[in-house]
């Protein structure tokens, strides 16, 4: 599953979503888990809040999961309902530690909301 963090420095979880101007994205499975890119998105561009929302949630369409420093509660809540789980992580989390707990808690048996966000992207069988 793709998973994006919302970082400044490409190394911790240090940033709000609102302002993150970069995503991470990693392809996380229990086994393994690798960098796949970053999703650049203007922190200052015109239009509102809800727009810049909105054009976040819409860069990270094929991410099941964010880690952020801080997200607001409509932030999230938009995010949810694209099925895009935000996460807050505490104390700037280094990314590659978060990884390996994430693959931990997939390699054993992960909590209902977390299986169905593994299942994000497949299609379902006819």
């Amino acid at each position: 599953m793709k998973v994006a963090f919302a970082s400044t420095d490409k190394t911790h979880i240090d940033e709000h979503f609102g302002q993150a101007e970069h995503f991470y994205i990693w392809d996380v499975g229990p086994e393994q888990a690798e960098f796949s890119g970053v999703v650049q998105v203007r922190a200052d561009g015109p239009g509102h809040s809800d727009d810049k929302i909105e054009a976040r949630a819409a860069a990270l369409a094929d991410c099941a999961l964010v880690y952020v420093a801080e997200i607001g509660g409509p932030a999230a809540a938009r995010l949810v309902a694209k099925k895009i789980h935000p996460i807050k992580s505490k104390d700037q989390e280094a990314i590659v530690a978060v990884v390996e707990k994430l693959q931990d808690v997939l390699r054993g048996s992960p909590p209902p909301w977390l299986r169905k966000a593994m299942l994000k992207g497949e299609r379902p069988a006819p």
